[in-house]
């Protein structure tokens, strides 16, 4: 009961916030084929990944795609675009079939727009990058242990119960997998990759 209580919570209270930050924002043709871009290489880079001795694994940099389109063009396209490409997960990535109609809410509507989250203290400096990164990582790690605990508990390890094997399965990945999305988006050119994004033109 706990348990479906924190998850109804926690995805209410986080698709809540999400959509209240995109109020207002504007579909261009700009934006459109950059939130295209995105999702599609989200997609294709899931689908590249290292498999870990706890099940989970590490993609391809797939966490990059969408924190790059925060970063550099807006973080409200970044959190839509995220939740397209959740909606279009289980269609187009092996393994990623529902197990309960109120996973589409809690984690698939969640675990991409969060990335969006990257861009939420700003962009001027890397101190800001990081925290913002950081947050997107803590975000989508709440939102698959959460969901794991409530649909995955079944699969739990001996004398683990649900929440202590989603905890380490989950950080066993994702920590990891941030630390290498925190490290890699610190060392694009992101002003010269906004100026591409905004306008088409490098200044």
């Amino acid at each position: 009961m706990i348990t479906n209580l924190i998850a109804v919570v926690f995805a209410v209270g986080y698709l809540g916030a999400t959509l209240w930050l995109c109020r207002g924002f504007r579909f261009t043709v700009r934006a459109l084929c950059l939130g295209a871009i995105a999702i599609a290489a989200t997609c294709v880079l899931s689908l590249i990944y290292i498999p870990l001795p706890t099940g989970a694994s590490i993609t391809a940099g797939s966490w990059l795609p969408l924190i790059l389109l925060a970063l550099t063009y807006d973080k409200r396209l970044a959190m839509l675009a995220g939740m397209v490409c959740g909606a279009l997960a289980p269609f187009l990535l092996p393994g990623w079939s529902l197990v309960h109609w109120a996973q589409f809410f809690l984690e698939y509507l969640t675990i991409f727009s969060c990335l969006g989250y990257a861009a939420i203290f700003g962009t001027q400096t890397k101190q800001q990058i990081a925290a913002g990164i950081v947050l997107a990582v803590v975000l989508r790690i709440a939102a698959q242990t959460i969901s794991g605990a409530v649909f995955f508990g079944q699969y739990a390890w001996d004398g683990w119960g649900a929440w202590g094997y989603s905890i380490v399965f989950h950080l066993s990945g994702k920590i990891p997998e941030g630390i290498i999305t925190l490290l890699l988006a610190l060392k694009m050119p992101l002003r010269r990759l906004s100026a591409l994004a905004q306008k088409g033109t490098v200044q």
